[in-house]
């Protein structure tokens, strides 16, 4: 089946046998329905920031992974249990081979949640399933949801030292009702998204899959120290808002190995809305995406914006594959926003079947209400991009700046572009109040990008968290 397909799905194998666990643990756990079978000290080893003196099964607890059966109350008991632990080592929860149907919990601090191979993580369909939380305040609330926003599936705030992981299990947010109501104009409340995380320290989400979220599916907000490797995210690339990764106003973050197909933009960086935004005054900044493969046929393979309100900063972006996708890395901010945009480095990325290679708007007109200055506007410098190849090209490039207060500091380098049959019938290059240099760019850029003798600059220190080492972690391995 094509990943573009507009029936794309994901298609899980049953789950028939029964899980059973045999073996010690280091809590105190009550007895199981299920029956349990474990070869005996069998293990599988994991990389993480921190490992875990004490682990669990979520069987343990009264799960049931039936597909059918409602989780929730056992995930919250497990976690409420294991949360007592948080300074004695912390604890593991282990999500066994099965379908675990369950609504919104909420994380605790020096905790894994491992999901092993064949293990199904299912969001209830049923909104009441979903408790409603406070608006972000950063965002404020969208005049047109006044009934504020959804929780998500995984939630926590005012963590420490969380990790999502596991050998490849499956996060599914069974987002088709929540797509049609919201395309229906039923809503009141932002839809949830599959796992948020606010005002968290030291985050980790590796080795799994995450597919058809509700909204966003990964949305770490006020956080610091954040790793997100080696994930899977699919939706419906007919489907809007299901973006990818949207980290949000936070500090030293790695996103690297991760292939997003989305409806939307598959890498969304953000700092708040207007003026919710400028006030709390939270930028991301000290990011660094590499190794990400995208394909999104109506957005971007990394959107820098549109909600940019407290700042982007230092972003480096590397080793880029994007596959029918409509444009590489977009710059996207109206008046109102205010922030800013800068110190932005872009190199190795190879492009095949994109609208736009370089698009930069300043006319990205959403707003949450009208209580937003127009005056405020967002100052774009010292954008850099290089080594890049792209292929069936529709339009090389559009920069539009505002006309009186123009973005600055472009630079482009080393580019090959080979247009399509349809770019004859476009503009190759539009340019307006912007200001940049250029060099060996194929096709030639506009005027506003004059020719310079050298390539543009990619910075050669390593981000803090480039340079965190992970630990060798084991979950207790469950067999069918």
């Amino acid at each position: 089946m094509s990943l573009c397909s507009k029936s794309f799905r994901i298609n899980v194998f049953e789950i028939f046998s029964i899980i059973v666990l045999v073996g010690s643990f280091s809590l105190r756990i009550g007895e199981s329905k299920n029956v349990q079978v474990l070869k005996k000290d069998s293990k599988i080893d994991y990389s993480a920031l921190n490992c875990r003196k004490h682990s669990a099964l979520l069987t343990d607890f009264g799960g049931v992974g039936d597909g059918k059966t409602l989780n929730t109350k056992a995930f919250q008991s497990a976690i409420a249990n294991l949360s007592q632990y948080a300074s004695e080592g912390g604890a593991e929860l282990i999500v066994p081979p099965g379908k675990w149907l369950t609504g919104s919990f909420n994380l605790t601090s020096h905790f894994t949640l491992f999901l092993h191979k064949g293990a199904v993580i299912l969001a209830s369909q049923n909104e009441s399933d979903w408790p409603l939380i406070a608006p972000l305040p950063s965002y404020g609330i969208d005049q047109n949801l006044t009934d504020g926003r959804f929780s998500s599936l995984i939630f926590g705030m005012n963590l420490t030292d969380v990790v999502i992981t596991g050998n490849n299990g499956t996060i599914d947010g069974q987002g088709a009702p929540w797509w049609d109501k919201f395309k229906n104009g039923l809503y009141k409340a932002t839809r949830p998204f599959l796992i948020e995380l606010m005002y968290t320290n030291e985050l980790q989400i590796s080795n799994i899959t995450l597919t058809n979220s509700p909204f966003w599916h990964v949305h770490p907000v006020y956080c610091s120290n954040v790793v997100v490797q080696g994930v899977t995210i699919l939706a419906p690339v007919e489907v809007p808002n299901t973006d990818g990764i949207n980290p949000d106003s936070c500090t030293n973050v790695r996103i690297e190995d991760v292939y997003i197909v989305s409806g939307d933009d598959c890498i969304a960086v953000k700092s708040g809305w207007d003026q919710y935004g400028i006030k709390v005054g939270m930028p991301t900044q000290h990011l660094i995406i590499r190794r990400l493969t995208c394909i999104s046929p109506d957005s971007a393979t990394i959107a820098l914006g549109s909600e940019m309100s407290g700042g982007l900063q230092d972003v480096r972006i590397e080793d880029i594959t994007a596959i029918n996708t409509e444009s590489a890395v977009r710059i996207k901010t109206a008046p109102g926003r205010g922030g800013y945009i800068k110190d932005i480095f872009v190199r190795r990325m190879t492009l095949k079947t994109m609208k736009y290679v370089f698009w930069v708007s300043g006319a990205y007109k959403t707003h949450p209400d009208d209580g937003y200055d127009p005056n405020a506007l967002a100052e774009i410098k010292n954008i850099n991009y290089r080594d890049i190849v792209a292929e069936n090209v529709t339009i090389p490039g559009s920069l539009t700046g505002y006309a009186n207060d123009p973005f600055t500091g472009f630079c482009i380098s080393n580019v090959t572009m080979t247009l399509s049959e349809e770019a004859a019938k476009e503009l190759s290059w539009n340019c307006t109040d912007i200001k940049g240099v250029s060099k060996n760019v194929t096709p030639k850029p506009c005027n506003l990008l004059t020719e310079q003798a050298t390539d543009c600059s990619f910075p050669e220190d390593k981000l803090p968290i480039e340079t965190i080492q992970m630990k060798t972690c084991s979950a207790k391995e469950v067999f069918l």
